[in-house]
C-alpha cells in the first residue's frame, strides 16, 4: 500500500511550491475520477468558529472548479448556509469524506449534494494537518463518483496527508497576533461577549456547563482579568474577537 501511496504523492512531495504540489497531487487522482481540488493553509479563526469565520480565514493556494462555481449560488449554499464541514475542524479529524458529516442519504443534505453536484462532485475526500499555534493546511479533493473501495479511499486520503504536511512545511502564513488562550477558551470568551450564558455556551459548543464554565475561568486568569467583563474587553483589544 505505502508504494502505490507514494507513486500518488511523489511528484506533489518533490513540488518547489505549495499550488505546484497541489496540482501534482490533483493530476496523480484524475485518472481516478478526481473533478475538484481546493487547498488552504491558514490559521483556525481566534472567533468562534463559524462557516463565516472559516471563510474569511483565506489561505486559499488553488481551487481546480468550473469557472462560474466560486462565488455562485451554490457555492455561497455550501460555504455559508450549510456547512457540515464546520464540525470536522471543530473536532480535529485528519482524514474524513463529505459524506461522514453531510450523509448522501439524509433528505436534509439533499439540496447540499445537488449544490456540489454543480461542481461535479459526488463526494470529497479530505485531509488536514493541524499544526502550532492553530496553523492548518487542508485538502478537499472532489471526485465525480461516490463509491470507494475503504482500501483505496485510504490511500487516497494518505497521500492527501502527505500533502498538507508538505504545504506545512512551506513558509507559514501570516501569523495572528498571539494570545495565551487555547481555541476553545477564545470561543468561550467570545460567547460571553456576545451575552451568552455558561449553559447557553455549553450547548453551543456540545461540552458540559461546568465544563463550559472552567474554559471561561481559565481565559480570565490566562488574561489577567478580575471579571469576564475584563476578560471580553482584553481580547477585543488584541482584534481576536
Amino acid at each position: 500500500m505505502l508504494a502505490r501511496i507514494m507513486s500518488h504523492a511523489e511528484k506533489a512531495l518533490s513540488a518547489a511550491t505549495p499550488k505546484a504540489a497541489s496540482d501534482a497531487l490533483f493530476d496523480a487522482f484524475k485518472p481516478l475520477g478526481a473533478s475538484y481540488l481546493q487547498t488552504r493553509h491558514y490559521y483556525r479563526p481566534s472567533s468562534v468558529l463559524t462557516p463565516e469565520t472559516h471563510f474569511a480565514a483565506g489561505g486559499v493556494i488553488t481551487r481546480v472548479a468550473p469557472d462560474a462555481w466560486p462565488g455562485s449560488a451554490a457555492y455561497n449554499y455550501i460555504c455559508f448556509d450549510q456547512n457540515p464541514l464546520i464540525a470536522a475542524i471543530r473536532e480535529g479529524h485528519t482524514r474524513y469524506r463529505f459524506s461522514d458529516f453531510a450523509p448522501h442519504e439524509d433528505p436534509a443534505y439533499r439540496t447540499y449534494w445537488d449544490a456540489l453536484g454543480e461542481a461535479g462532485i459526488s463526494e470529497a475526500l479530505c485531509a488536514t494537518s493541524y499544526g502550532a499555534n492553530g496553523a492548518i493546511a487542508s485538502l478537499h479533493l472532489g471526485f465525480d463518483h461516490a463509491d470507494f473501495d475503504p482500501r483505496e479511499a485510504m490511500e487516497i486520503q494518505l497521500a492527501g496527508l502527505m500533502l498538507t504536511e508538505r504545504l506545512m512545511a512551506f513558509r507559514q502564513p501570516a501569523r495572528p497576533r498571539e494570545t495565551p488562550l487555547t481555541p476553545r477558551e477564545r470561543d468561550c470568551i467570545a460567547l460571553v461577549a456576545d451575552g451568552k450564558t455558561d449553559w447557553e455556551i455549553s450547548v453551543i459548543l456540545s461540552v458540559s456547563e461546568s465544563t463550559a464554565r472552567f474554559h471561561v475561568d481559565n481565559a480570565r486568569r490566562k488574561l489577567h482579568a478580575v471579571n469576564r467583563a475584563q476578560a471580553v474587553a482584553k481580547l477585543a483589544n488584541l482584534r481576536l474577537i
